[in-house]
């Protein structure tokens, strides 16, 4: 859902063409996405997703009480809606379309996300068509007359989806997906000093070995792609251009996506930490 949103939500950006908030009068506390369009809000849109999704998608898996979720919920994409419009980058018609557009793409997708789901694990073209898609989108990726940002975050994105896509396949495959065990859904554990260790120590190892792999991948891609086109290595616009852009980051974060859902898992169980 959140790179299904995240690819729309980006595409209406460079198609319509709306500007953010005009500063002055509005203060903007971040500068780096200045060249973007504005309308809709992606945080909104990415904010309501991954909340409502893992409301509605949580409770054939875990009890709790749905209520709790849903003021989680809500207030987890609240705050992020808000802070869009604290920071002077979107104007509240943004944020609303952003949130709204995410509402409308849950509704309409909600009653088949489990015929995904054995499509993605089971499906023997799955891990075909869940890089080739990805990749495919991030070149058809609107053209604009000045650089941005969007091209390179949206690739980023449908990369770390795809690499992640694949991995879950193959976790399938190899009969080994990490589920909870026991019947489902099951019980929320406790939150003991103990389990918020494990959690940090869990956080620390996957920081380090999604951090390594994105460094090596970006290094070996960026020297690959300079060599086969011919550029000098001290270039650095040559990374805008869109033949290395999209390859160097789509490959850098499909193999993010792959040691998160393959490795990384594997790696908790080594250390004792699962």
């Amino acid at each position: 859902m959140w790179t299904l949103v995240m690819y729309i939500g980006q595409v209406m950006k460079d198609v319509l063409k709306l500007p953010r908030p005009s500063s002055p009068p509005v203060v903007k506390l971040e500068t780096r996405v200045d060249a973007e369009y504005g309308l809709p809000s992606t945080h909104a849109m990415a904010a309501t997703a991954i909340s409502f999704t893992f409301l509605l998608s949580a409770p054939s898996r875990i009890q709790f009480q749905f209520g709790v979720g849903l003021l989680i919920a809500v207030t987890f994409s609240s705050l992020v809606c808000l802070s869009r419009l604290y920071t002077g980058m979107h104007s509240v018609l943004d944020v609303i379309c952003g949130a709204s557009i995410s509402a409308i793409l849950i509704l309409l997708t909600y009653p088949y996300w489990d015929t995904f789901d054995r499509f993605q694990l089971t499906s023997s073209i799955s891990p075909v068509v869940g890089l080739v898609l990805p990749l495919f989108l991030s070149y058809m990726y609107p053209e604009l007359e000045h650089y941005s940002t969007t091209r390179g975050d949206t690739t980023t994105i449908l990369g770390a989806g795809a690499g992640s896509s694949v991995g879950y396949w193959v976790n399938e495959q190899l009969g080994q997906t990490f589920e909870p065990q026991g019947a489902l859904p099951v019980p929320l554990p406790p939150l003991t000093l103990h389990a918020t260790l494990l959690s940090a120590a869990r956080f620390l190892v996957g920081v380090i070995a999604l951090v390594g792999t994105r460094q090596v991948m970006k290094t070996v891609s960026l020297q690959v792609l300079y060599s086969w086109y011919n550029v000098a290595k001290n270039d650095s616009s040559a990374r805008k251009r869109r033949e290395i852009e999209v390859p160097s980051k789509f490959a850098t974060y499909t193999a993010v996506g792959l040691v998160n859902s393959i490795l990384v898992n594997r790696v908790f169980i080594l250390l004792g930490l699962h």
